[in-house]
């Protein structure tokens, strides 16, 4: 099961490097919930799909398009857990940001159920979101 699980998380992180929308539906369970860190403007629990497309529509929106997963660079499971390293950028005006983080995935039945977000520089990521 688990690498069935690493699999959900490399197509769901393939989907947010190309914007793929209609896959990342697919992806995430109807009552997910999104835990995004820090304090900041996204920060907090998301349930539901609505609600984490709107976080992560407006993310778009305040980077004007550039919020992006630039590098994965490992993905691992155990069980019903999948983690990936990244590196994510985004600029915005004046303000960029460029860091590692994690993202811990909770897969239920093929879907992502729960999602977990860490920066590698909090109050970097805090700064550039506002």
């Amino acid at each position: 099961m688990t690498s069935t699980n690493i699999d959900v998380a490399r197509t769901y992180l393939q989907a947010v490097q190309t914007g793929d929308m209609a896959a990342l539906g697919e992806l995430l369970d109807t009552g997910i919930v999104w835990h995004q860190p820090g304090a900041n403007q996204f920060s907090g629990e998301h349930k539901g799909q609505g609600a984490v497309f709107q976080m992560l529509g407006s993310m778009m929106e305040t980077s004007q398009g550039t919020f992006a997963i630039d590098k994965i660079h490992t993905v691992m499971g155990n069980g019903d857990l999948v983690t990936a390293t990244i590196h994510f950028t985004g600029r915005r005006d004046d303000a960029s940001m460029s860091m590692d983080g994690v993202d811990l995935l909770r897969i239920e039945n093929g879907k992502i159920a729960e999602m977990w977000l860490f920066s590698a520089d909090p109050a970097a990521e805090d700064a550039f979101w506002g």
